[in-house]
């Protein structure tokens, strides 16, 4: 059974040239044919930045998509009933059965707070774990959160897969310590580096895609066409599951 996975930070709808559109975030989603997709930087109401919009609700319904979102910042104006928020997001061609955010509770204090959603997806007549994140850029943070998350779903029974943005680099000490028991779909499938940033002449890898050892990577790519719609590229995997 194989199915397309797709992580993608979309920077709240906003593109490198200033535009707001999540018409051309939607078309990046759409042409893709990913079946599961993890979102970064989404913002639900948040501000006036993306207009006040529920964005994974738009996203969802207009993709015909199952929809889940995890929130990492969340604030609530004293004039307004309104609960705005930003944080990871998904999104599901097959039914959503489950789905938990965990907040990293350490470092939010004194930086950005990050958060792991853990979605359960009925994939057929197998239960499929899926985790979208978005890691600290600090250090100290970042470690604790890979420690947090490995911990997590290291002896996991279910296939699982884990993507997002990592602010890390390929070969560092939390990439390896991801390899140790999950698998890195780039390496696997052979395609070297998958640079996903900046968006124009990208030299990073900064998102991931793991999967655990049951779930085989058949091709990655790096989509790069609509450049312009987030200072990220989105990284599609086709994966390959046995029923």
């Amino acid at each position: 059974m194989e199915f397309n996975v797709m992580t993608f930070n979309m920077h709240h709808g906003r593109g490198i040239d200033g535009k707001l559109s999540l018409e051309r975030i939607a078309k990046v989603i759409e042409e893709s044919k990913a079946d599961l997709i993890g979102l970064n930087e989404v913002d639900r109401y948040f501000s006036k930045r993306s207009d006040y919009i529920d964005q994974i609700s738009w996203l969802a319904k207009h993709l015909k998509m199952n929809q889940a979102f995890g929130e990492v910042i969340v604030l609530r104006s004293k004039d307004s009933k309104v609960c705005r928020q930003y944080g990871n997001a998904f999104l599901s061609r097959y039914p959503i059965v489950w789905e938990k955010n965990h907040l990293f509770t350490f470092g939010s204090t004194i930086t950005e707070n990050r958060s792991l959603l853990e979605i359960h997806v009925q994939l057929y007549e197998r239960l499929l774990k899926v985790y979208v994140t978005h890691l600290s850029l600090n250090p100290f943070l970042h470690k604790k959160q890979v420690d947090f998350i490995s911990k997590k779903i290291m002896d996991e029974p279910h296939p699982v897969i884990i993507m997002g943005d990592w602010n890390m680099r390929s070969g560092s000490g939390a990439w390896k310590k991801m390899n140790r028991c999950f698998t890195d779909v780039c390496k696997a499938a052979g395609t070297g580096a998958c640079y996903t940033f900046p968006s124009f002449r990208p030299k990073l890898q900064l998102d991931y895609i793991f999967v655990s050892r049951d779930i085989y990577p058949v091709s990655v790519e790096v989509i790069k066409k609509a450049p312009a719609a987030s200072d990220h590229l989105p990284l599609k995997a086709t994966l390959l599951l046995n029923r």
